[in-house]
């Protein structure tokens, strides 16, 4: 993937992420708009939309770090090994900071 392509990837996605961020930031209040018999799903909706910004947060992090590395021309190569990290994975992930087989180890570390 080209750095331009890679550039209007990541800015598109930054862009969905903050929206989404927007949304699930939301009014904190009209969760209490509900029955009292529904608290169980207030509580269930709260830690759900808390669970959600929160991944989004980590993605958006993760796209911030991917334009940084655009722009100091490490886009591509693997934040462990220093390889290439395959054009696939870029396809899929545009934010990718690892070669397939670097983000494998670090995940069975985990």
């Amino acid at each position: 993937m080209n750095d331009a392509t890679a550039r209007m990837r990541l800015e598109s996605m930054l862009a969905e992420l903050d929206r989404s961020i927007g949304v699930l930031r939301g009014d904190p209040l009209a969760v209490w708009d509900r029955s009292p018999a529904d608290g169980g799903s207030v509580l269930t909706d709260a830690d759900r939309n808390r669970a959600m910004l929160e991944a989004a947060t980590r993605q958006r992090r993760s796209v911030l770090e991917a334009l940084k590395r655009l722009d100091e021309g490490l886009y591509g190569l693997c934040a462990d090994c220093g390889g290439p990290v395959p054009e696939g994975r870029l396809e899929a992930r545009p934010e990718a900071t690892r070669c397939v087989q670097c983000q494998s180890r670090r995940e069975r570390r985990r």
